[in-house]
């Protein structure tokens, strides 16, 4: 059941990404890109 909702999850990220681009909004694109950035750094100093 784990692997579903992980496989899942990842879909809905990549949906969300795909629908961001489409949309043409470069505003949209900018903070879409800048809080990925963000939530990576962070996850990474957040598991040390």
């Amino acid at each position: 059941m784990s692997k579903m909702v992980s496989f899942l999850y990842k879909l809905s990220r990549k949906a969300n990404d795909a629908e961001t681009l489409a949309s043409g909004d470069p505003e949209r694109m900018a903070k879409r890109a800048k809080n990925k950035f963000v939530g990576r750094k962070l996850m990474k100093k957040l598991m040390k």
